[in-house]
């Protein structure tokens, strides 16, 4: 079995900021022996996205996914919970 590398948010941040600031991925990925694929994955959940009232990037867009699915759950377990006292 092949070991994965792992590697650190802050690291990631670092290859996403110099390729969003204008250096090639090949570059960057030669340079710091990455993959072009991790490189350019970690740029696109780094790079900002326009919205409506400002920016905002992938990755801070799937947090507010995960909590909104969260929310939903616990509002469904609250709605169920509401009907058995409801009954009593």
């Amino acid at each position: 079995m092949s070991k994965r590398k792992v590697y650190t948010d802050e690291f990631k941040t670092m290859i996403a900021e110099l390729v969003l600031s204008g250096k090639p991925v090949k570059e960057v990925a030669s340079e710091y022996s990455l993959s072009e694929t991790a490189v350019r994955n970690w740029s696109n959940k780094k790079a900002p996205i326009k919205i409506e009232g400002g920016t905002t990037t992938l990755e801070e867009v799937n947090k507010i996914r995960k909590e909104n699915a969260r929310l939903k759950e616990e509002n469904e377990i609250l709605k169920k919970a509401m009907a058995i006292f409801a009954k009593k």
